[in-house]
C-alpha cells in the first residue's frame, strides 16, 4: 500500500479546501511570483539612434567660396521631412560637429541640399567640408531641426545677408506657393558672392530687391530695407549682425508687425558683466570678461572641449553646473535641466563665481 495520506478535513469538517482560502492562495504566489521577476521581463529599453548616415551626391559651385552639398540616405530610403527653416547638424570627418540650414525643396524626400560658405578665419568647419569633403564621401547627420519655424502668413518681408540667403530661400518659395504677398531684399558683397541668384530669377523679379554692398553700400540702418515691407508684414531675416540690430532697432517704426531672425554669427555680448569660473576637474579658476563669453575663455585652457552652434540651441557645449546662479540665455535646456546645466557658449553667471564640472 503506498503512504499517500488522504487530507484531514478543512475547519468545517469538508474533505476539499474552502474555495475561498484556495483563489486567496493562488493570488498571494501569483504576487510572489511577480515580485520575484519570475514573469516575463519588459525588454531593455534601447537608445533611439537620431543620426541618419548620408552620402554626398552632387556638389556644386553656387557663388564665390559657396558650395551646396546634395545628401541622399546611404541606403536608398526617404528622409525625414522638412519645413522652411530648419537646420542638420553634421558631424563632420574630424568629429567637429556644425549647423547647416535646409535649403532644398521641402517635397524632396530622396533627398537635403545645405550650403557652406568658406570662411578662412572661421574655427574650420567650413574649410574642412570645401577641402576634404567630396563627392562620394559619407557624412553622419542629425535632425533635421527647427529654430527658425516659417509661420503662414498673409504678407512677408525676407532679408537675407550673404550665405543668411539658406534658410531664407524655402520661405520665399514656400511664400510664393501659397500666394501670399511678399517680398525679397538680399544684400551681400558682391553679386558673384551672393548664391542662388539663378533660382532667385526665376522667381517675380519685382519682388526680389539685390542689393550688393559695391552697388549699394552697406545698410546704414534697418528703415533701408524694411521700406520694402508690406503693410502689417511679418518680417524674416538672417545675416550678418548688425543688418539683424538695425532692424530689430528700426522695426517699430515700418509697416512691418513682427519679426523672425536668425544668426549665423556668434551674437554679440551687449549687457555681460566680468565672472569667474572655476573648474574642479581641471583644478583652474578663470576669469570672464564682460565682452566674452565662458565658451571663449574655457577654449583657451581646453582647446578640445566640445561646442558648435555658439548660440545657445544645440547644446552642444553643456556643462555640470556644481555651484552658482546661472543667467541662462540658451533656447535649448529645459527648466528641470537648467537645475544644474549650463550652456557655456550664450550663459553666464548672475553672481561673481560659478562652479563647473570640467
Amino acid at each position: 500500500m503506498d503512504d499517500y495520506q488522504i487530507p484531514p478535513p478543512d475547519l468545517r469538517g469538508r474533505a476539499h479546501a474552502d474555495r475561498m482560502f484556495r483563489m486567496l492562495g493562488a493570488l498571494v504566489t501569483g504576487y510572489e511570483w511577480l515580485a520575484n521577476g519570475a514573469h516575463s521581463r519588459r525588454p531593455s529599453t534601447q537608445r533611439v539612434d537620431r543620426d541618419l548616415n548620408l552620402v554626398v551626391d552632387e556638389i556644386r559651385i553656387e557663388g564665390q567660396n559657396v558650395r551646396s552639398y546634395r545628401l541622399v540616405a546611404a541606403g536608398g530610403e526617404k528622409l525625414p521631412s522638412w519645413q522652411p527653416g530648419c537646420h542638420l547638424d553634421v558631424l563632420l570627418p574630424t568629429g567637429r560637429r556644425r549647423q547647416y540650414s535646409l535649403c532644398g525643396d521641402p517635397r524632396d524626400r530622396g533627398s537635403y541640399r545645405i550650403a557652406v560658405r568658406r570662411i578662412d578665419t572661421g574655427a574650420g568647419g567650413s574649410r574642412e567640408l570645401h577641402d576634404s569633403v567630396g563627392t562620394g564621401c559619407a557624412l553622419t547627420v542629425r535632425g533635421p531641426r527647427n529654430g527658425f519655424p516659417y509661420v503662414r502668413a498673409d504678407r512677408y518681408l525676407f532679408i537675407a545677408g550673404g550665405i543668411g540667403i539658406t534658410p531664407i530661400l524655402p520661405m520665399v518659395k514656400q511664400a510664393a506657393a501659397d500666394g501670399a504677398q511678399w517680398q525679397l531684399v538680399y544684400t551681400g558683397r558682391s553679386r558673384a558672392s551672393m548664391p542662388f541668384l539663378d533660382e532667385l530669377s526665376a522667381l517675380d523679379p519685382a519682388r526680389v530687391r539685390l542689393r550688393p554692398y559695391d552697388e549699394f553700400g552697406f545698410p546704414a540702418s534697418g528703415s533701408e530695407l524694411l521700406q520694402y515691407a508690406p503693410n502689417q508684414a511679418t518680417v524674416y531675416c538672417c545675416g550678418p549682425a548688425p543688418i539683424i540690430a538695425n532692424v530689430r532697432r528700426d522695426l517699430p517704426d515700418s509697416a512691418a508687425q513682427a519679426l523672425h531672425f536668425e544668426r549665423f554669427t556668434t551674437p554679440p555680448i551687449v549687457d555681460g558683466r566680468p565672472f569667474e569660473i572655476a573648474l574642479t576637474r581641471s583644478n583652474r579658476v578663470l576669469t570672464v570678461p564682460a565682452d566674452r563669453s565662458a565658451l571663449d575663455v574655457i577654449r583657451q585652457q581646453i582647446p578640445d572641449i566640445a561646442y558648435s552652434c555658439q548660440r545657445g540651441f544645440c547644446g552642444t557645449c553643456r556643462s555640470r553646473v556644481i555651484s552658482g546662479e546661472v543667467d541662462h540665455r540658451d533656447r535649448v535646456l529645459t527648466d528641470g535641466e537648467r537645475t544644474d546645466t549650463m550652456t557655456i557658449c550664450v550663459s553666464r553667471s548672475r553672481g561673481d563665481r560659478i562652479v563647473l564640472d570640467l
